[in-house]
Parts: structure tokens; C-alpha cells; sequence
């Protein structure tokens, strides 16, 4: 994987074909991996970027010599953007819609179009749901002391059953738990900055990137809230729930969404999809089978 070097910490990402550039954005717990799918069907009449963000994947830590904050993830995009040569369209699923939010909100020139699946904007709560605000600071709090605590595990299966479902951890291979257990650091900051971003919603009225947000029927209630809030002030938005599915629906229902993605990206570069799977997986017939990530 090629990579880069941003204030000295070592960044991978992976990239095929060749067009507009279209910047893929991992959830938490999760890598570029996740987006694999997606991007072979998009190579054909794209340039598909997608970044390990810091700590997951193949990408440093954070280095921590200065407070983290969703502006230190979006430097990464700004860099595979080349620092604002090139305008692309932004493709983030939970913590990175959030990073993707940041970056439109920082540099709307650069942005073609916006799709947000379930954004971890938390901020975005604050004097808008103050009991969504509440349920999910509970959450980080716990996982924040499991943390301090140094009991990883419990930490993170909390955040996995949370975003998942009740049980969801115990579902997964036992040989699997530790390795991402490990990521807990990393889930503690991004719990940091996106609940103490400053950004308001209001703050987002003049985004006019065409934006899809889509959300799972069963998903909990802050990312419910805020896809319905950015909805209401986002002057571009189109909301679209997928029944059946939950805050993983990139990877439960992933042929569904990956065709919305595509179908979104395509109305607003010009192209004509040639993907044969578009109409199919539309009509709601094709479901992907789950994979171990996490918001």
C-alpha cells in the first residue's frame, strides 16, 4: 500500500482506477478494508482513495504530541487531496462521515458531493437532543473508565454491543477479541473529538454539497437524530433509511448501500453507472453477509 507522511506519522491508504477522485472514510474499529467492495466496482470510472485512518490498519498511532481532534483526521483526506489541487467526493461511514463532515465543512471547494452513512457527529446534538447527547456520553464514559482501568476487552465489547446489538461480541471468534480490544485507545479519542468538537449545526446551513445520508431502520438513537437534524439544515440532503439494518448496514446490507453510494456519486459526476449490480441490489434482493467491524 503507498503511503504518506503527515507531521511524521506514517498514513496508508490504497488506490485504484483512475477519474474523479472518490475518498473512501472507514468507521471505528475498522480500516480501508471496509471498503474494498465498493471500490472495485467503483474503479472502473473513479479514482478511489481510501485512507487507514490514525491507529487502524496499517496506519500509525496517533502520535499524540498535540490534543486530538477531528481536524487532525482530516488533515489526512487534505493530503490525499494534495492540500486543495483537486475536488473529490467524500464517502464516510460513522467516524469517518464525521471526518467527512469536518473536511466539507473546512473546504467546501474541494467537495463534488457528500454520502454520510450515519455520521458519529456527535457534536451535532448539543442544544438540538439533549436525551440522544445524553445516551451516547453515557456510552463513552463507560468505555472511557474500562479504559482508564486498563480492561480493554470489556471496554470494547461494550462499544461493539452498543453499535451491534446486545450479544454481539459474544459472536465473535474468541481469537478475534484481543487483537481488537487493542483499538480501544483510539476509541477513547474519537469519543473526544467528536463530542467536543465546537462546530454546530447551524454552523452547516451553507454546505451546498449534494448529500445522501442513509441510516439503518435499527440503528440507536443518536445517529438516528443526527442524520434526521443534518437532513433538516443541509441544503442538498436526501435521507434514506434501510430497513432490517442497524448502524452496520455498509456491511449487513452492503450491495444495498454500496448501489445507493454508487447511485448518488453517478448523479452527480456525470458518469453513467456501467455496475449491473446497481438495479439489483436497489430493488433490496442482495445482502452481504456481516463482517467483524464496528462503528
Amino acid at each position: 500500500m503507498p503511503t504518506l507522511q503527515i507531521s511524521g506519522s506514517r498514513v496508508e491508504y490504497f488506490e485504484l482506477g483512475s477519474g474523479e477522485p472518490v475518498v473512501l472514510l472507514h468507521s471505528s474499529g475498522s480500516s480501508s478494508a471496509q471498503w474494498r467492495s465498493l471500490a472495485e466496482q467503483l474503479s472502473g470510472r473513479y479514482r478511489v482513495i481510501a485512507p487507514d485512518l490514525y491507529g487502524y490498519g496499517a496506519t500509525a498511532d496517533w502520535p499524540g504530541r498535540k490534543a486530538f481532534h477531528l481536524e487532525s483526521e482530516a488533515e489526512i483526506v487534505l493530503a490525499l487531496l494534495g492540500h486543495g489541487s483537486q475536488s473529490a467526493h467524500l464517502v464516510g461511514h460513522s467516524y469517518g462521515g464525521a471526518v467527512a463532515l469536518h473536511v466539507a465543512r473546512l473546504r467546501g471547494d474541494l467537495v463534488r458531493s457528500l454520502t454520510l452513512l450515519e455520521p458519529a457527529a456527535f457534536h451535532l446534538l448539543r442544544g438540538a437532543d439533549a436525551p440522544a447527547l445524553a445516551e451516547i456520553t453515557a456510552i463513552a464514559e463507560r468505555i472511557v473508565r474500562a479504559m482508564a482501568r486498563g480492561e480493554y476487552v470489556a471496554g470494547f465489547q461494550r462499544f461493539v454491543d452498543y453499535w451491534r446489538g446486545a450479544g454481539a461480541w459474544a459472536e465473535i471468534p474468541a481469537d478475534k477479541r484481543h487483537a481488537m480490544a487493542a483499538r480501544l485507545p483510539k476509541i477513547t479519542l474519537v469519543f473526544h473529538a467528536t463530542l467536543n468538537e465546537p462546530t454546530l449545526l447551524e454552523d452547516f446551513r451553507l454546505l451546498a454539497a449534494p448529500t445522501l445520508l442513509l441510516r439503518g431502520k435499527r440503528s440507536p438513537l443518536p445517529a438516528q437524530r443526527i442524520c434526521e437534524l443534518l437532513a433538516r439544515v443541509l441544503p442538498e440532503a436526501e435521507l434514506n433509511t434501510i430497513c432490517g439494518a442497524g448502524h452496520m448496514a455498509p456491511v449487513t446490507h452492503r450491495d444495498e448501500v454500496n448501489a445507493m453510494v454508487i447511485a448518488h456519486l453517478d448523479s452527480n459526476s456525470g458518469q453513467v453507472s456501467r455496475c449491473p449490480a446497481v438495479a439489483e441490489a436497489l430493488s433490496g434482493t442482495n445482502t452481504a453477509s456481516a463482517a467483524w467491524i464496528v462503528a
